[in-house]
């Protein structure tokens, strides 16, 4: 009975308690606590001078439409929890130069990096099997694409007028290419 001790008990690491955290070019920061739905949707983070969004784990998909024209975009952090990327999810972000796709991620819908002016090169994860229509249309200024093993189509106009493209590897799973890809 002398010797009683109190041992630490350690808990362990618990997921980010927040959907995501959105910074402003005024440097405004708004923030939004996980709740009953998993995706988030059009028209949720609303003003138009978005600059960064941080996404939190209890987050599987990015819905339709989720960040269209948000032009000042520049930075996107997306967690291993994501599983999709909607249509037109990041359509008209021309500010958007960069996007770290995760290897969760397992579907990306038609148009959803389309008119993304500013972005310079994409690396589509692994569990990705089809590249819709117009997914990548209008991206200017990409210059480099990685399509993985897995992937076995490429939509029509997919990666439409992107005329900085030097490098792309169609690997040979790909077995449709769609009209004017």
């Amino acid at each position: 009975y002398g010797n009683n001790k109190i041992w630490p008990i350690e808990t362990p690491p618990q997921p980010t308690s927040y959907k995501w955290i959105a910074t402003y070019s005024d440097s405004h920061t708004e923030s939004a606590e996980c709740d009953v739905s998993s995706s988030i949707t059009e028209n949720e983070i609303t003003r138009t001078d978005l600059v960064s969004v941080e996404i939190g784990d209890c987050v599987t998909s990015l819905g339709d439409r989720a960040f269209q024209r948000c032009s000042s975009l520049t930075s996107v952090t997306i967690p291993n929890s994501v599983t999709s990327i909607g249509y037109y999810a990041f359509d008209s972000c021309i500010s958007l130069t960069s996007i770290v796709i995760p290897d969760s991620v397992t579907s990306i819908g038609s148009c959803a990096f389309q008119y993304c002016s500013s972005l310079t090169s994409i690396n589509i994860p692994s569990g990705v099997t089809s590249i819709n229509n117009f997914t990548f249309s209008q991206c200017s200024n990409l210059t480099s694409v990685i399509i993985p093993n897995n992937v076995t189509s490429i939509g029509d106009y997919a990666f439409e007028d992107c005329q900085s493209l030097t490098s792309i590897t169609i690997p040979d799973s790909v077995t449709t290419i769609g009209d004017y890809a």
